[in-house]
């Protein structure tokens, strides 16, 4: 990544420092070096500190350092290791603030922009970040606490004793802003040797006066790189003891200032030294008995007056330890290890017997798809799925029924689950998933229509034409995009995310918001269409006939008033909705009748509830879209619903009871509060209010929902499916949409 030559940044307007320790990372130096100077916030410099590293790394800060003024490059004679490094970096820094960073991680982008807002606003001594963690088959997994930086809503400063829950967060430099004239003040410096983050990360909580928290992953840690000391047998974890004796001593030295958190601090501090004697990664076998001395003696000299052991299994721990029973608590280890793997291990049998059963069983159809990918592509074959499955749905359906009229000599077949099967119109042909004409389809057929990603095992053939439509305009940030927010990202693959992307000819988009989020999110080299939403078009081709017998269907009668609520997924929350249905239709006159459709993956599995008369649950009718229509109201919070339903023109209420916490845990694209499609909602009580007093659609209402339709449903004219069809089946050039 070229960064353009930058001019330096007055001493007087630099906000952040950033310390770098440079040492053996030549591999990851640029990357980390990269992000940093990528960031659209630019009153920032860089400390990089080489510390005698013997590798290329020097070549490349000279380098960088040459490029960007921004880049001050400190050298070190003689390797201290990451302490002495991060001190000598902190002794030049100018910045109001200072970020220490490890140059084998990288930060987020954005995360500048982000964090000065909050320093600036709040001026905090201590700001602490969320971080993500890089595994090494590429996967990013969210922080295991990042809980507690949202749970419960913090204020926006505090001390340790308004909030002592921090102090079980990753105790490391490069998870806190710190402000530097605080650091100078209290005199502490990194320590020497391994768990240098100790003498200060603990110190600077305890002092502080003003702690801020920041629920937005800012930073990425590479888990277990190879050769990584603190996963290494070692002597040097002995290091332990001297940091943890530092903080003491800063406790001792302030009187009865700290004596609070004198027992928490201990209780970290004999947790600590279990941890690492446990993990047989750290310390050398003929030193163990050693090191767990060492721990029984700072046990007897730490213990606070009034101790209280930790209930269960670490409290017997901490009890061998105060004891100095070293033999005990070797022999208990294996059973105390047994006594957490038997949670797991019968599960976790069945679950490796169930994939070598699968696999098994896959190696034919695998080899299957291989033999038929090798034979000639059916150029007059399309192979369609929506919602990894589910059914006949959304986008690939709308283009689907288009095509049949528009392109007859391209049999289209659709890939479905086998409970999916009996809600398929009966002329639509199909194929179960994971069948041999299913395998056979999917490696022989030119074109391949999806609103999610087909396997990953689905390779792309030269020839074959891939059609990604997505499904929804994004409030939430989708994609690669998500790596700032893992905990709505578990389990996915980023590296894979982006070789899949590369594999799409086509991308549809819905509006201009659209257009501006996917390239970033989904990267590659496809051709946008900017056509609209093709499951959009009934919206606008369905007469008043066919409303009316959708709504006969679903058991609405003529002079009802129909209330659709349709709330988006939660990666945080309970399953189901965030409000009560029958409680609120109670409260709703009685001519109105409320609709309940759930998320598809909160009603996978589950049977539709009675109702109660006044509720229908309509999570499992097979098509959105006639729900819609049969609505006379939308109610939702965060579904990418509401866009579509926009096109409709009829009122919509945002009910948005965790909106500061669905936005920090899920992250958002837009403020939805301050740019909605109609009226807000916080509390059931509120939304019932907007029902009942026909504030869904007075005039501040009616206002808010021609600016939202003018922003994003500027594609959408009734003739998307046919311009996808044109351009992609037929290879016609087709003008964008148009409201």
């Amino acid at each position: 990544m070229a960064v353009p030559a930058t001019a330096v940044t007055p001493e007087s307007d630099v906000l952040i420092s950033l310390v770098l320790p440079v040492y053996g990372v030549e591999e990851f130096l640029r990357p980390c070096l990269d992000a940093i100077l990528a960031q659209s916030f630019t009153r920032f410099e860089i400390i990089a500190v080489d510390d005698a590293s013997p590798d290329g790394c020097p070549a490349i800060l000279d380098e960088y350092a040459r490029r960007d003024a921004r880049v001050r490059v400190v050298r070190l004679a003689v390797n201290g290791g990451l302490g002495e490094a991060r001190n000598a970096g902190f002794a030049q820094a100018r910045g109001t603030y200072v970020w220490f960073v490890d140059s084998d991680d990288w930060i987020a982008d954005g995360s500048l922009a982000a964090i000065a807002p909050c320093l600036e606003a709040s001026r905090p001594d201590v700001l602490f970040l969320d971080y993500a963690r890089a595994m090494p088959g590429g996967t990013i997994e969210p922080s295991p606490r990042a809980h507690l930086l949202r749970e419960p809503i913090p204020p926006e400063t505090f001390d340790l004793t308004a909030r002592p829950s921090v102090l079980e967060l990753m105790m490391t430099a490069w998870n806190k802003v710190i402000r530097r004239d605080f650091l100078t003040d209290l005199d502490l410096r990194f320590g020497r040797g391994l768990y240098e983050d100790l003498p200060v990360t603990y110190p600077i909580l305890l002092a502080a006066e003003r702690i801020a928290l920041l629920d937005r992953v800012c930073y990425f840690y590479r888990e277990r790189r190879a050769g990584a000391i603190t996963t290494t047998v070692s002597d040097r974890h002995f290091d332990v003891f001297g940091q943890y004796e530092k903080i003491f001593d800063f406790v001792d030295r302030h009187g009865d200032s700290f004596n609070a958190f004198r027992g928490p601090l201990f209780d970290r501090a004999i947790w600590h030294y279990t941890t690492i004697i446990d993990d047989p990664a750290r310390i050398p076998s003929h030193r163990r008995r050693e090191f767990f001395q060492l721990m029984a003696a700072h046990f007897t000299r730490y213990r606070p007056a009034g101790y209280t052991y930790p209930h269960g299994a670490r409290g017997a721990k901490f009890r061998m330890v105060a004891r100095d029973s070293y033999r005990l608590f070797i022999a208990l280890r294996p059973v105390n290890r047994l006594r957490l793997q038997a949670r797991q291990g019968i599960r976790t049998t069945k679950r490796i017997a169930r994939t070598t059963a699968r696999r098994a069983r896959a190696l034919p159809s695998f080899l299957y798809y291989e033999f038929q990918r090798r034979l000639p592509l059916d150029e007059h074959l399309a192979v369609y799925a929506a919602y990894w499955y589910r059914g006949y749905s959304c986008n690939p359906r709308a283009i689907y029924e288009r095509a049949r009229e528009l392109a007859p000599d391209i049999h289209g077949v659709w890939i479905v689950r086998r409970d999916a099967v009996a809600s398929l119109p009966p002329d639509v042909d199909y194929v179960v998933e994971g069948s041999r004409r299913a395998l056979r389809l999917l490696a022989r057929a030119k074109y391949l229509v999806n609103n999610v990603n087909f396997p990953h095992t689905i390779a792309k053939r030269p020839g074959s034409v891939h059609l990604q439509t997505l499904h929804g305009t994004p409030l939430k940030v989708m994609g690669l995009d998500q790596e700032r927010y893992p905990s709505g990202a578990r389990d996915m693959s980023f590296t894979r995310l982006r070789e899949h992307s590369a594999r799409w000819d086509y991308l549809l988009s819905a509006n201009p918001h659209s257009s501006g989020i996917w390239p970033h999110a989904y990267p590659g080299s496809y051709e946008l269409l900017e056509y609209g939403y093709p499951r959009n078009d009934r919206y606008f081709n369905t007469g008043r006939d066919e409303i009316a017998a959708i709504r006969e269907g679903l058991g609405i009668a003529p002079e009802q008033t129909a209330v659709l609520y349709a709330p988006t997924h939660r990666e945080y929350a309970h399953v189901g909705p965030l409000l009560d249905p029958d409680r609120l239709a109670a409260e709703l006159k009685p001519d109105h009748v409320l609709m309940l459709r759930s998320h598809y993956y909160d009603a996978e599995g589950k049977e539709p509830e009675s109702g109660g008369g006044r509720v229908l649950d309509v999570s499992k009718h097979p098509v959105v879209e006639d729900l819609c229509l049969a609505a006379d109201v939308l109610v939702t919070d965060y579904s990418s619903i509401m866009f579509d339903y926009a096109g409709l023109d009829r009122p919509i209420i945002v009910y948005a009871p965790d909106w500061e916490m669905y936005r920090s845990a899920r992250g958002v694209t837009f403020d939805l509060l301050e740019q909605p499609p109609g009226a807000i909602a916080t509390t059931e009580e509120e939304l019932a209010k907007v029902l009942l007093d026909g504030h869904a659609d007075n005039d501040a209402a009616k206002q808010a929902r021609a600016e939202f339709r003018n922003r994003f449903c500027t594609f959408d004219d009734g003739r998307a499916a046919e311009r996808v069809v044109r351009r992609v089946f037929l290879g016609q050039e087709s003008a964008s949409g148009s409201a």
